[in-house]
């Protein structure tokens, strides 16, 4: 595999000091206690999170949005953004979870970007986190309706500049994105599980595959449960067994193990050449994800819970994953998601995005992948069924072997059927 965790730490670069290390309360950079290794990965990581992802450069006049709205039609929401010129971008959102969090959006997120120029995309993207006190809400809470306006005004601009997201955001490193087949079943008896994963890879042809080990957080008695008796014992070498050593394979425990537990599994997982392990111990634990990271060699991935930019910097400067997993739309949408894949890529770390569904899901995923220039080879993948009615002239939006085109039309590279649209009422 490409990720070798044991040369992340001598991968570190060296940088100056200058201005990155938190300040004392006379206004002074505080001392660093650290080793000299990770003061110098600080440096790096925020050289890299100064810098812009938005192509401002694309647009010589301002952008200026008009109109922002949330349309709903039952559970599924829409995007819509004009600018006072006319163009228009359109996203969908994650239904899952905005049909909780839509006050959100309505009262905290959708005020902020009326008005403001489109072009200083970053910018807006760090402001929107301290207006009207919206750090308290940082986490889904914040991240989902962020992240769907930041889709509508990327598609938005994408049409106006003729490019596709990717290219807005980042160099196209990745026109096709392989997938690896996510799976779900961990509270299913490992006989059932199987029999559905066997289904699930054999629908979309897929290449590489993750399992679920340990339990779901609610099967937990105490937080040092070990989880339903022998299932993950049994399912690891059986799914090996099943698809042979040319599946590649990875794990998520959901941050369900105690750091002895999950070192443990992580040895098992090992022993049957996983390749990653996702959410060993409880994601905001930083201590104990790292003690588990340096007992083990099969890299520790980790990110889709993660709410802040800080929090990853830490996990990446210190070594406690070798994986960054941000959730595009957990995390505020991809401009965030492609500094905390920067930062892994200064540190010689890879990233794959996680991916919790949404409707699109895929599509904005593809879209982020294509950027990233230090991507897996596998991204999680949940299936292509969604209810919106769209077409795409560019890809067919199908998985052939396990690989997905990715659009190279303007924007989202694709066109939400307008009567589809029709259907929603503005919220």
């Amino acid at each position: 595999m490409e990720t070798n965790r044991r040369k992340f730490i001598s991968t570190a670069i060296t940088g100056g000091m200058a201005a990155v290390l938190p300040l004392s309360s006379d206004g002074q950079a505080a001392p660093f206690t650290g080793s000299e290794t990770i003061r110098d990965n600080y440096t790096e990581l925020d050289k890299i999170l100064k810098q812009p992802v938005f192509k401002k450069e694309l647009f010589s006049s301002p952008v200026i949005i008009e109109t922002l709205e949330l349309l709903r039609y039952k559970n599924s929401f829409l995007c819509r953004v004009r600018s006072k010129d006319g163009a228009e971008g359109i996203s969908v959102g994650h239904s899952g979870q905005l049909k909780s969090l839509y006050p959100v959006f309505t009262n905290l997120v959708q005020p902020f970007f009326i008005g403001k120029d489109a072009r200083d995309l970053d910018l807006l993207l760090e402001k929107i986190y301290i207006y009207n006190l919206n750090f308290r809400f940082s986490g889904t809470a914040l991240g989902v309706p962020l992240a769907t306006v930041e889709f509508a005004i990327l598609d938005m601009m994408g049409r106006i500049a003729q490019k596709s997201i990717g290219q807005l955001i980042g160099t196209i490193h990745h026109p096709e994105v392989a997938v690896y087949q996510a799976t779900e079943y961990r509270e299913k008896s490992v006989e059932e599980s199987m029999e559905l994963i066997k289904r699930d890879v054999l629908e979309y042809n897929a290449q590489a595959l993750k399992i679920k080990v340990g339990g779901l957080m609610f099967m937990k008695n105490d937080i040092y449960a070990v989880g339903p008796a022998g299932r993950t014992e049994t399912i690891i070498p059986l799914v090996r067994k099943t698809f042979g050593d040319q599946m590649i394979l990875y794990a998520d425990s959901n941050g369900f193990y105690s750091v002895e537990e999950a070192i443990r599994v992580g040895k098992l997982l090992e022993e049957y050449r996983f390749q990653f392990f996702e959410e060993p111990v409880p994601f905001d634990w930083y201590e104990e994800t790292k003690q588990v990271a340096d007992a083990l060699t099969i890299p520790v991935a980790g990110g889709e819970q993660e709410y802040s930019l800080h929090g990853f910097r830490w996990l990446i400067a210190n070594d406690g994953i070798q994986i960054v997993q941000p959730d595009f739309f957990y995390f505020g949408g991809m401009i965030r998601s492609m500094k905390v894949a920067l930062m892994a890529k200064a540190l010689g770390k890879k990233c794959t995005p996680h991916m919790s569904g949404g409707d699109l899901g895929f599509l904005y995923m593809m879209h982020l992948v294509s950027a990233l220039p230090n991507a897996m080879q596998y991204h999680e993948f949940k299936g292509l069924k969604t209810d919106v009615v769209f077409e795409c002239k560019t890809s067919p939006l199908k998985s052939v072997n396990g690989v997905v085109k990715v659009p190279t039309g303007s924007g989202s590279g694709v066109d939400i059927d307008p009567e589809f649209i029709s259907k929603h009422r503005v919220v």
